[in-house]
């Protein structure tokens, strides 16, 4: 044997380390792992398409980004008040997951609302950092009732279609959301969807309960704290203080409120 001649067994170590030394191929990748857009593929396409069509943006989940998933995620980015480009981040990524999440995948643990009676002073609610709303103490019993139930699904994930077909469900969509929350304080017979909020009720704000409404989403403003699914994105609850824009949506109220 000459010299510099290598060994079987020394060809194996070579390749053993080559291989270790590879990146992962992209269709590996693990979700979030790095920005997603058309013409990418693989794995995490998938994952994402997946969480699209659960967010109630059909796609087709064959792992590759074509013009249809930029379609639905640039819906999802717009319920969700994201950067609305068709490009997702690995912050958006972990955003629209967090969102549609199953129950039981939200890795923090179970917390119970506070009790109805709990209230705050003066006029305005409080958004409590656990994610729940304390109604303000001279609100009116319909209105503090419109809150609990809102609090009771607060952290339930978002689900296409939930709050239609039953009033108990593992997740609710966004006109289910406020249904559900409305009906609970009695002020809501059956569930609508978001197009229907638009011309329910009377034109204009209330004066403790305002509705935001337009063909595809829906939410509103109870003694001055938002409930809306967009909101999970970022709190992990459905009640924030955050505002948001307005335009685009009809404003209406319920009679009396």
């Amino acid at each position: 044997m000459s010299h510099g001649a290598k060994t079987p067994l020394t060809f194996v170590v070579i390749a053993l380390a080559f291989a270790v030394a590879m990146p992962a191929p992209a269709s590996a990748a693990r979700y979030a792992s790095r920005t997603l857009q058309v013409g990418k593929h693989g794995r995490d396409v998938k994952r994402l398409q997946r969480y699209l069509t659960l967010a109630g943006h059909r796609t087709r989940r064959d792992g590759d980004f074509g013009r249809r998933t930029k379609r639905a995620l640039r819906a999802t980015e717009r319920d969700l008040e994201l950067h609305a480009d068709g490009i997702a981040t690995r912050r958006e990524q972990r955003a629209i997951r967090r969102a549609v999440a199953r129950p039981g995948t939200g890795g923090s643990a179970y917390m119970a609302p506070p009790p109805p009676t709990e209230t705050v002073p003066g006029a305005k609610g409080r958004v409590g950092s656990d994610g729940f709303a304390v109604p303000p103490s001279s609100a009116p019993r319909s209105v503090k009732n419109v809150i609990a139930a809102g609090n009771k699904i607060a952290k339930t994930p978002y689900k296409w279609g939930g709050g239609h077909g039953s009033w108990d469900e593992t997740g609710y969509d966004c006109s289910g959301s406020v249904s559900y929350a409305l009906h609970g304080g009695g002020l809501l017979g059956s569930s609508m969807v978001s197009g229907d909020f638009a011309h329910w009720g009377s034109r204009g704000h209330g004066s403790w309960i305002t509705i935001y409404a337009n063909a595809s989403h829906v939410y509103m403003v109870v003694a001055g704290m938002r409930f809306d699914t967009s909101a999970r994105s970022r709190t992990g609850s459905r009640w924030t203080m955050e505002s948001r824009s307005s335009d685009g949506f009809a404003i209406r109220h319920p009679d009396g409120y």
